[in-house]
């Protein structure tokens, strides 16, 4: 009988090493070509080619993946070690080592509690590079023009944050519609925030808002995506996070300059209150014409002051005219008197000469008589003048009157100016009061709180001196104190009697009344009895 297994018995064409794994290969990715599976990564392996290489396993087993360059960029959840995944691809077989593999295509967070530990190790690793440091935070503009909203375009979120921002300060909105959940969700935010901040067909918004309403954990996921909280976080323009409701908390809520917690919050953190603006101005400018009317009021009364200080015109004229007409008066008289006695002093002087001579004297009496007329003639010129000058002194009044109403209508020009200035020192005054205002409520509260403190030492201490100085603390520790019965205290047996009643006080205000006595036996207290009024030795 032939031996079966020998090789010349065998009809069978044997199989090369490579066309054994060939077919293994075929047959089981024919067979699993799509397979869902859950597992732990335990290994991760980034290649120089763009590729990742990965090992997944639970407490029994393990398999090794491999997710392709084109397929890495567009996982919904990047491959960390540690991370429970759930993957799904084709189970395929490398033949240089006789292993089986997945390929995977697609990989998920497994569970809420994996979801949080990735993102808890997101934020750690951001927070490390000081993307959540408060320094790098940008402050909102107060008075916005244009304001960014990056949101759905449907649901009630756009809705209620435009009207928040009608009702409070109607501004521009531009609205960049994307999607806010599932995968294409990070990418399209993405792009919307570096589209407003370069200004690319809109114009450049003052203030970003980044809305959804909310959701569950997985459909917030998108918002905790590391690209988008370091667009975020690389962004000029200041950025208000409004994702979900106020218990909501995603990545970029930490990384944006502000945190609202609805959208309606967000709106009314980007936007001041136009009607509380108005009400603001207004009240700024009625004291803004309370100072003026001040100041104009202290500038009146100023120059009344000064103009009852100066003469009025009306005196200064009369009292001159007066001194003009009493020189006049005297001026003829005085004119005559000296012609008079020049002519006598001329008659006795020609009387001592010839009469040849008197020629002379009479030339010079006629000359000073024509220097006489000439000072009369310059006299009345003066007077003349005088009387001019007098009639143009109410042109002179009027005149002045115009020119201290100009100089004041100048001054009250300036007055604006003067209230502006006086109205900016102020504010400069006040915003430096109120930088020391929180120092001097420290250093009040802390002075506050030394005062209370030695003042409770200081009660304690009263208090120990109070307990200490009762005079019923003794009786505490089981001491009676004697006292007469008028009241004084018996402090020494002298000039105690004998037979005198004398009362005792124990604790708690319990009394006894005793009968003091000189005996060889000890001292003791006797406490009276109803029968016998008796009572026994004191001392």
């Amino acid at each position: 009988m032939p031996d079966l297994l020998s090789p010349e018995s065998s009809n069978a064409a044997p199989y090369s090493v490579s066309e054994l794994s060939g077919a293994l290969k075929r047959t089981i990715e024919t067979a699993y070509d799509h397979v869902r599976l859950r597992g732990e990564i335990s290994k991760v392996t980034r290649h120089s080619s763009g590729h990742v290489y990965l090992t997944l396993k639970d407490d029994r087993a393990a398999i090794d993946g491999v997710v392709w360059k084109g397929q890495v960029s567009r996982l919904q959840t990047q491959p960390d070690y540690g991370l429970e995944v759930i993957v799904t691809g084709r189970i395929t077989t490398f033949p240089a080592s006789s292993k089986y593999q997945i390929v995977i295509e697609q990989m998920e967070v497994a569970g809420v509690g994996a979801l949080l530990a990735q993102l808890e190790r997101l934020k750690q690793k951001l927070h490390a590079e000081g993307l959540f440091a408060a320094e790098r935070k940008r402050p909102l503009p107060f008075a916005p023009r244009t304001i960014g909203v990056v949101t759905s375009p449907t649901g009630a979120v756009i809705r209620d944050i435009l009207h928040r921002i009608r009702d409070r300060w109607p501004c521009r909105v531009v609205v960049w519609p994307v999607v806010v959940q599932g995968d294409q969700a990070p990418p399209q935010v993405i792009a919307a925030l570096k589209g407003f901040e370069r200004g690319e067909g809109v114009p450049r918004p003052d203030v970003i808002i980044v809305a959804r309403g909310g959701g569950s954990v997985e459909d917030l996921w998108p918002f905790n995506d590391e690209a988008l909280a370091r667009a975020v976080a690389g962004l000029t323009v200041p950025v208000i996070s409004a994702v979900g409701h106020e218990t909501d908390t995603t990545l970029i809520d930490y990384v944006s300059d502000r945190r609202a917690p609805t959208p309606t919050g967000a709106a009314e953190m980007a936007t001041p209150v136009l009607g509380e603006l108005r009400a603001f101005t207004a009240d700024l400018e009625r004291r803004r014409q309370g100072v003026m009317s001040r100041l104009l009021e202290v500038r009146r009364e100023r120059l009344a002051l000064l103009a009852r200080a100066l003469p009025k015109p009306q005196d200064l004229l009369d009292a001159a005219q007066q001194r003009l007409d009493y020189a006049a008066h005297r001026l003829t008289g005085g004119l005559m008197a000296n012609l008079n006695a020049h002519d006598n002093a001329f008659g006795r002087t020609a009387a001592r000469f010839r009469p040849g001579l008197l020629e002379r004297p009479q030339r010079l009496k006629a000359e000073q008589l024509a220097q006489l007329v000439q000072r009369l003639d310059r006299a009345a010129a003066r007077k003349l003048a005088l009387t001019e000058r007098h009639a143009r002194l109410p042109v002179l009044e009027t005149r002045l009157r115009e020119a201290l109403g100009r100089a004041a209508a100048k001054k009250g020009e300036r007055l604006p100016e003067f209230g502006a200035r006086m109205t900016q020192a102020l504010a400069r005054l006040t915003a430096k009061k109120g930088e020391r205002l929180p120092e001097f409520d420290r250093r009040l509260g802390e002075a506050m709180t030394r005062t209370l403190s030695l003042k409770a030492e200081r009660l304690r201490a009263l208090d120990q001196v109070r307990v200490s100085l009762n005079p019923d603390r003794p009786l505490d520790l089981g001491f009676a104190r004697v006292n007469r019965k008028d009241g004084h205290l018996v402090t020494s047996p002298d000039g105690v009697a004998d037979g005198e009643i004398l009362e005792l006080t124990f604790k708690g205000d319990r009394r006894l009344d005793v009968t003091a006595g000189h005996s060889a036996a000890p001292k003791a207290f006797a406490a009276p009895k109803p029968t016998k009024p008796e009572q026994g030795s004191l001392f």
